[in-house]
């Protein structure tokens, strides 16, 4: 995976944006971060999971999914190493990103 394919996933939910958060790219729902790139060097994406979530990911590909260090991994914002990641496992963990960063009416129209 690129940091041109991640984009182009983040980018393909709902009302996603980019943006910018410390001097590297986010992506939106809403205005809430779901995802970024760039963190902590351009080899990393990241995505919001909840922790259980993040457990999940990271237990099924150790070598691709990576806690955050400190207070922001163990709420379960999980590094994605992009060069070792396959573009289905990515958009399933951004779609969950998505999904828990927007609104739940927004959320619910697209399960609708």
């Amino acid at each position: 995976m690129t940091r041109k394919d991640f984009r182009r996933l983040a980018l393909g939910f709902l009302e996603a944006t980019e943006s910018e958060h410390m001097n590297h790219p986010d992506f939106r729902v809403r205005g809430k971060i779901f995802a970024t790139l760039g963190y902590p060097d351009e080899r990393w994406g990241m995505v919001k999971l909840m922790p259980d979530q993040q457990v999940d990911f990271a237990n099924a590909e150790p070598d691709v999914f990576v806690p955050v260090k400190g207070a922001w991994g163990r709420r379960g914002a999980t590094s994605v190493l992009l060069r070792s990641a396959k573009s289905a496992s990515v958009k399933k963990a951004l779609g969950l990103a998505w999904r828990n960063a927007a609104p739940r009416k927004l959320s619910e129209d697209l399960e609708g």
